[in-house]
């Protein structure tokens, strides 16, 4: 949601947009850290008190960050809210993949993950519009209030056993993750997911810079982006399970083809409208399989299977931010984000050919 937030939290903490920007990565860097934490501290937990402890601690962090005036304050309560986030879907991962069958797993990951993908599309412009009209700081009040009644939910409608989702050896589920095809599909998820990032969170400075629209386009170009995003999961939950080895390389392919040509014709309106949408439907339609993907291959960890997804591609996304921001101020400027995601892909494919 900060993304479309960047310029404004600079002027009023104040600092450059650049280190703004880097509290979307210390968002994700929350997660990745947080993900394996928060799923061993809470393994034998029944869900129903992890998730709801979950969400307490993500609003509290949220109010926290609407009313300091200190940009370290800010950015260690997105650590911190990004720790609950991280617990929340690593142990939802964990608990849906306990309950479907293998031919149904990435349709099952595809639903969980719509809910990240429908904050694309709502979320992000919605927070950008509300922090243009009152403030950045009303973007975050909004998160903490919207999370109450989840909380709420969750209380009263999460399993309140552990139901299918056995804890057994730590060691023995550690020791999946050194697993050759494993350790192959995390590589993926860190590089398409750093590609993603690393554009998505300088998008307006690309609208407002670069394809000289007003400021009033970026949240519509940050909604594109969001239902382009929402399409690709579908079409990764559709047809997921079936094409999975097709739709990776292919996918790939035309990713790095957008990037490319999304770098080139920046300065172009239309380009940024199409491509906006064109590129969050391949970058969740590959990251959506690439997740069901380590799902599977880490099938003897059931645990940690979801810490393990949602470490790989918060990696990805906390390095694709501070890579954009980097890129950004050299002399290439807005263009150097969507640059370096076309970067990105290429090694992605690199690697996806070298580790096969």
């Amino acid at each position: 949601m900060l993304a479309g937030l960047l310029t404004d939290i600079a002027t009023d903490l104040p600092t450059t947009v650049p280190r703004a920007g880097m509290l979307t990565s210390a968002f994700a860097l929350g997660m990745v850290v947080g993900a394996p934490v928060m799923a061993v501290a809470t393994r034998r937990l029944p869900p129903r008190a992890a998730l709801s402890t979950f969400l307490a601690a993500f609003i509290a962090m949220h109010v926290i960050g609407a009313t300091t005036t200190s940009y370290p304050v800010l950015f260690a309560s997105r650590v911190l809210a990004a720790f609950a986030n991280a617990g929340f879907l690593a142990l939802t991962l964990a608990m849906v993949a306990a309950l479907v069958t293998p031919d149904r797993l990435s349709r099952a990951v595809a639903t969980i993950l719509a809910g990240t993908t429908l904050a694309l599309v709502l979320g992000v412009p919605a927070g950008t519009l509300v922090g243009a009209l009152l403030g950045w700081r009303a973007a975050l009040w909004g998160v903490a209030l919207l999370s109450v009644p989840a909380l709420v939910a969750v209380t009263i409608a999460a399993p309140a056993t552990q139901g299918r989702r056995e804890a057994g050896s730590l060691t023995t589920e550690f020791a999946v993750l050194r697993r050759r095809p494993l350790f192959r599909v995390l590589a993926l998820c860190v590089l398409v997911n750093g590609a993603t990032f690393c554009s998505f969170t300088y998008l307006a400075p690309v609208v407002t810079e670069r394809a000289k629209l007003q400021t009033a386009m970026v949240p519509v170009v940050l909604a594109l982006f969001g239902l382009g995003a929402l399409a690709g999961v579908w079409a990764a939950g559709r047809f997921g399970d079936r094409y999975a080895t097709r739709l990776v390389p292919l996918s790939g392919a035309a990713l790095l083809v957008g990037w490319c040509l999304f770098a080139l014709l920046a300065q172009y309106p239309i380009t940024v409208i199409v491509l906006a949408f064109v590129q969050g439907g391949l970058s969740f339609a590959l990251g959506s399989t690439l997740v069901s993907r380590v799902m599977r291959n880490s099938a003897g960890a059931p645990t940690m299977s979801g810490a393990f997804a949602t470490a790989g591609l918060n990696i990805g996304a906390a390095t694709g931010p501070a890579l954009g921001g980097l890129v950004y101020g050299s002399a290439l400027g807005a263009v150097g984000p969507l640059a370096a995601s076309a970067v990105l892909l290429a090694i992605a494919l690199v690697v996806a050919v070298l580790l096969t």
